[in-house]
């Protein structure tokens, strides 16, 4: 059953919309067994720079960017006295390249200077970094550390819950709060590396190929 009203959505998730929430995880790990984050990194460090870059561009292009990025600064150590302006001529095709510039050389400075060039593994000291929210800091926690601190809600995440019922809300932070109500929190990380992939290869934004889709028979298909 699909969700009804989140609004207000402060306790725990009715039986029936769990059972809902169930069903969307079973058929996800189904069709996408192997599902892991598209970014290439080595380290934490070199995930959290590039979900950094990954605002706004495709993990494509900050993939051809990181490579480059990191074969001559692999560590917050190598990266943080580089200058701004030549981060820039390195990161300028991921858009808004001066202001992530700017983020990627404090929060660089930042983990010398407080953390001994390491990222840290708890949520409150990750968004308190320059250029990190909640959602790249979730990202780096589930990733890197199998840490689930939340779900991340990317645009696939949020528009396929939305269709699927298991939530009304059109905020990322609304929508991960409903989300962990729903989900176990052992399916947390990998739920978002599914949906992602299932975004990408078939609940497509504008012409979703539900006939293709293992959860059809359930889908309420709301606002398809």
């Amino acid at each position: 059953m699909p969700l009804q009203n989140s609004a207000a959505r402060t306790m725990p998730a009715p039986p029936e919309e769990k059972r809902h929430a169930s069903r969307v995880v079973r058929a996800l790990k189904k069709g996408y067994p192997e599902a892991e984050c598209a970014l290439h990194y080595d380290t934490p460090f070199q995930l959290l720079i590039a979900t950094i870059l990954s605002a706004q561009c495709t993990d494509e292009r900050v993939n051809l960017v990181t490579e480059k990025l990191f074969a001559r600064y692999p560590t917050a150590a190598d990266l943080a006295p580089v200058p701004v302006a030549k981060i820039e001529k390195i990161i300028q095709s991921t858009g808004f390249f001066r202001s992530k510039a700017k983020n990627i050389k404090a929060c660089c400075e930042a983990l010398m200077a407080d953390h001994q060039g390491e990222v840290p593994t708890d949520l409150e000291s990750l968004v308190a970094l320059a250029g990190v929210g909640r959602k790249t800091a979730n990202v780096v926690l589930g990733t890197a550390f199998g840490i689930p601190s939340g779900v991340v809600v990317d645009t696939h995440v949020g528009r396929i819950s939305r269709r699927l019922g298991l939530t009304d809300q059109t905020d990322a932070v609304k929508v991960e709060k409903d989300l962990t109500l729903l989900l176990a929190k052992k399916e947390w990380i990998d739920y978002s590396h599914r949906m992602i992939h299932h975004g990408r290869q078939i609940c497509k934004a504008r012409k979703p190929l539900c006939d293709d889709c293992l959860m059809q028979k359930f889908c309420p298909r709301i606002d398809v």
